[in-house]
């Protein structure tokens, strides 16, 4: 079956086009379909069809492409096939439905590789789309810009891109899931001192303390916490931080043990002295 539809893929009729590509999609929301998949090569024929000019197409391609990188081996498929640029560029022009699975799409991908996200101006991309009018693009794109950062060059590069300012200003959205994401953004970030020095001076202490004080969220609070533990090991950081240790032992307290260990770990850090 996976070749005939491979041959399909190609076909002169895009109705043709896009219910192969939905067979496909159907079968990779299964194991042995995934497997398939990536043993028949069929990452590359589905690929084409980003460029389709049929919408619905395009739109059962990614759908598909996203289903295989939930898996390592999927994921690595993808990058192997060098589709990253690709996939960063139809940030840029596609519609906000395919934006959404691109960006869950280069989550996966970057689990296993930055470098080609990096090299494609993936974090730029990202930056740009902190502003979108979807909570949901929001959130992928901080989510997004947490995972390229992960490497040194990525938090630098985050830096050099100004997408901080960004980010301490989604702390203040709406949307709790895009606040936790924010939020988580510059906790990676904030692990180099160029990272905490530039969040101290964006206002990500006072963002994060007003934050803190008024969202329980466990998700928020989880990488509220963290972020505030990073810019605690900031001599200025730590001084305004003073004021939560009160707050964080009450958490330490009464949270659950994620949230009773990641706070312990904040007030240890916020309250040494050298």
């Amino acid at each position: 079956m996976a070749k005939s539809l491979k041959k399909l893929l190609a076909d002169s009729d895009g109705t043709v086009r896009w219910k192969a590509t939905e067979v496909l999609f159907i079968c990779s929301n299964h194991a042995i379909g995934r497997d398939a998949i990536l043993e028949f090569d069929l990452i590359q024929p589905i690929s084409a069809l980003f460029d389709d000019k049929h919408e619905d197409a395009r739109l059962m391609s990614h759908r598909a492409v996203e289903s295989v990188s939930h898996t390592v081996n999927g994921a690595q498929g993808i990058v192997s096939a060098n589709l990253i640029k690709k996939l960063v560029e139809k940030l840029k022009s596609e519609t906000d439905e395919i934006k959404q699975l691109v960006l869950d799409t280069l989550h996966y991908c970057m689990k296993v590789d930055t470098d080609q996200a990096l090299a494609a101006q993936g974090l730029e991309v990202f930056t740009s789309l902190l502003g979108h009018a979807m909570w949901e693009i929001r959130s992928k794109a901080a989510r997004d810009i947490m995972d390229i950062s992960f490497p040194l060059e990525g938090k630098k590069r985050a830096v050099k891109c100004r997408c901080i300012p960004v980010l301490v200003k989604l702390l203040a959205d709406k949307n709790f899931h895009v606040r936790a994401q924010a939020a988580g953004a510059l906790m990676s970030i904030a692990i180099t001192t160029e990272g905490k020095q530039e969040s101290i001076r964006e206002g990500a202490v006072e963002a994060l303390i007003t934050l803190l004080k008024a969202d329980d969220a466990t998700d928020v609070r989880l990488n509220v916490i963290k972020a505030i533990t990073m810019l605690a090991e900031a001599p200025s950081g730590r001084e305004k931080l003073l004021e939560v240790v009160p707050l964080l032992q009450d958490i330490a307290n009464t949270g659950g043990p994620m949230m009773q260990k990641v706070a312990k770990t904040a007030i240890k850090v916020i309250t040494w002295k050298p």
